[in-house]
This record gives structure tokens, C-alpha cells and sequence, in this order.
């Protein structure tokens, strides 16, 4: 009888209790933020020349490699000089005689002057001599000029390169004719190191930063950039925003944007799509959260599950700006000192008596 009633008395013995759930939290801490974006850009170069010729004849030589780089003036093409040579040779022997010949002039004008003074010739005889000079002295500045001017005209047979960059290929060969000043550009120079990066933003996006930073809610950040290339990798250098255009696209909404880039192993070349990573703004004592942290509701507000004083659960609508690396700029819902369950959001509600455990002590 004794042993029934123990087994009846083990029988009824109570369940221990569970203790409250335990989930992992992060206390949050305001910080200064900075705010960047990504905004598609296209890289141009920073000068450009296209070589035209400035007189006209066959080209006898290509001085230059192509897709060399060349320095301003060095020669590039060689046009056939016999002509301008001969052109030079002719209005130096014109001077040579016009010179000869204001000299004469000269000469007689001075003896004139000697006899007028005792009136051995008339005073219109003195005046006429004295013309004849003047004017034989002006042919000689005449002379003197169409000299030089064949004498460039013989230097421009030399086409040289006005800016120093990269040269592209050749669009004539020995033995073509090109004119003067012609349509078609002999080869195009650009100058590749530094580079621009051309930036195209909403001027949406551009009025909401200007007036948050107005308004002090955010700080002007820092003009140094950084670049992605087309294939996803990040470009080594760093650059900085130059200027902002100051009218708006009419067709596209969008600002251009203009940065400089270093370029100093032409990496980049003129017309290659880049993705610019821009600072915006830097928000003060702004709120990260970890994503994880952060869900959305049937109606896709973020929510987020607090901790309070009590060590109850409980649901918070927040506000989740944007992405900033694998956390959540949360600019309403949210404050400093607030333990955010990041870990066992799925074994609980809100109401419920949790234990909070910081989530470094929870991964020991």
C-alpha cells in the first residue's frame, strides 16, 4: 500500500517552469554618419586636339607611333616644303631689293635736303625725293613681311603636335593630299592623366540635400570620391568633385557633375562607363542598426523588436533611409540606449518577458 501511494505521489509531481526566452540584442549609439551614393558616370579627357593642317600638299612622312604618347610640339607629319621653300627664297631676294632700293632712295633724298637748304633744287623737286624714300622704306617693311609670312608658311609643313596626351591612330598615310584647315582631323590627341568623370545626378535628390544641409540636419561632407569600374572593381585612386553644372536637363531631370580623377598609368580611357561612390552628407548622431534587426510589415513598413526597462517586447514602426554597408540608417522609430533584438526575433512577441543577452556574449 505504502509503495502505491509514493508511485501515485510521483505521478502528480509538477513540471519545472521555462524560463523567459533568451534573445540576442545590440545597445545603439549615435554616431556621425556618412552618407554616400552610387551614381552612374563616363570618363572624358581633360584636352583634346584634333591635328589639322594649316597649309596644304602631300604628306611625304608619319613621325609618331600610334597610340604613343607625344609632347607639344613635336613633329608629327611632314607635308612636301618645296614650294613654301620656294615661296620663302622668292620674298627674301624681293626684300633684298626693295632694300637696295630705299637705300638709293634714302641716299638721294639726303643730298636733296642738303640743296634745298641753299635753294639749288625747288622745294617741290625736295619734297618729291623725300616721298620717293618714304615709300621705297615702306616696301621695305612689305618685303619684310611677306618674308615671314612664307617663312611660317614653311613651318607649318611641319605639322606638330599642339598638346601634349595620348595620339590615336593615323587617319592619312605618305603620299595623301590634305588641304588647309580641312574637316577631317589628321589624328586626335587627348590628354588621359589627370581624367574627368562626368556624373549625372537627380536634381531631385540635389535640392533634398541641399535643403537638409540648410536646415542642419546634415553636414557638408568631404568632395573626395571614389570610382568603380564597369567589371564591379574599385579604381585604386581617389578623386574630388571640380564643379557642378548650374542649369538642370530639361530632358532627363538630372545635374552634371564633373570630377578629376589621377590617371597616371591610363588605366582610364575617354568613354568608359564608371560608377562614382559620392559622400553626400554626413547626418550627426545618426542611428545604425544591423539589417537583421530591421523587418517589414504586410504593408511594408519597417518594424523593429525593442527590449524595454521591463525586459518586455516590444514593436516599434522606424523609419530605414537607406542602406549604409550591411547596416540601417534609421532616422525615426529609434534611439540611443535602445537594446535591438537582432538574434530569436522569430521565438517571440511583443508583450512577451525575455532575457537580453548582448549578442557578442550570446555567439560565447
Amino acid at each position: 500500500m505504502a509503495l502505491c501511494v509514493l508511485v501515485a505521489a510521483c505521478g502528480h509531481k509538477e513540471a519545472p517552469k521555462k524560463g523567459p526566452v533568451e534573445v540576442g540584442v545590440v545597445t545603439l549609439a549615435a554616431q556621425d554618419v556618412t552618407v554616400s551614393t552610387e551614381l552612374p558616370g563616363r570618363t572624358a579627357s581633360t584636352m583634346m586636339s584634333e591635328v589639322r593642317p594649316q597649309v596644304a600638299g602631300v604628306v611625304q612622312k608619319r613621325l609618331f607611333a600610334e597610340g604613343s604618347t607625344v609632347r607639344a610640339g613635336q613633329p608629327l607629319y611632314q607635308i612636301d616644303p618645296s614650294l613654301y621653300r620656294a615661296s620663302r627664297d622668292e620674298a627674301q631676294a624681293t626684300l633684298a631689293s626693295a632694300q637696295a632700293t630705299a637705300a638709293a632712295a634714302q641716299a638721294r633724298a639726303s643730298r636733296y635736303r642738303t640743296l634745298g637748304q641753299s635753294e639749288a633744287v625747288s622745294a617741290q623737286d625736295r619734297d618729291d625725293v623725300i616721298a620717293t624714300a618714304r615709300q621705297a622704306a615702306a616696301a621695305v617693311q612689305q618685303a619684310r613681311a611677306t618674308l615671314q609670312t612664307a617663312g611660317i608658311n614653311l613651318n607649318f609643313t611641319q605639322v606638330r603636335a599642339p598638346i601634349s596626351g595620348r595620339i590615336g591612330r593615323s587617319a592619312v598615310t605618305p603620299g595623301a593630299l590634305v588641304t588647309a584647315s580641312q574637316a577631317t582631323p589628321l589624328a586626335i590627341i587627348q590628354q588621359l592623366d589627370p581624367i574627368f568623370v562626368d556624373v549625372t545626378q537627380s536634381s531631385a535628390k540635389l535640392l533634398q540635400l541641399r535643403r537638409a544641409l540648410a536646415a542642419g540636419k546634415a553636414l557638408p561632407a568631404s568632395a573626395t570620391i571614389r570610382l568603380k569600374l564597369d567589371d564591379g572593381t574599385d579604381y585604386p585612386l581617389e578623386g574630388r568633385i571640380e564643379f557642378a553644372e548650374p542649369i538642370v536637363d530639361p530632358d532627363s531631370g538630372t545635374v552634371t557633375l564633373r570630377a578629376r580623377f589621377p590617371n597616371p598609368d591610363g588605366l582610364l580611357l575617354p568613354g568608359m562607363f564608371v560608377r562614382v561612390v559620392a559622400p553626400q552628407s554626413v547626418v550627426p548622431n545618426a542611428i545604425l542598426v544591423p539589417q537583421q534587426g530591421i523587418s517589414r510589415d504586410p504593408k511594408g513598413n519597417a518594424t523593429a523588436l525593442v527590449v524595454d526597462k521591463g525586459n518586455k517586447v516590444e514593436r516599434r514602426t522606424v523609419t530605414a533611409a537607406q542602406a549604409v554597408g550591411d547596416k540601417w540608417l534609421i532616422t525615426d522609430g529609434l534611439r540611443r540606449g535602445d537594446r535591438l533584438i537582432v538574434e530569436g526575433t522569430d521565438k517571440v512577441q511583443p508583450g512577451d518577458t525575455v532575457k537580453a543577452v548582448p549578442v557578442d556574449q550570446a555567439a560565447k
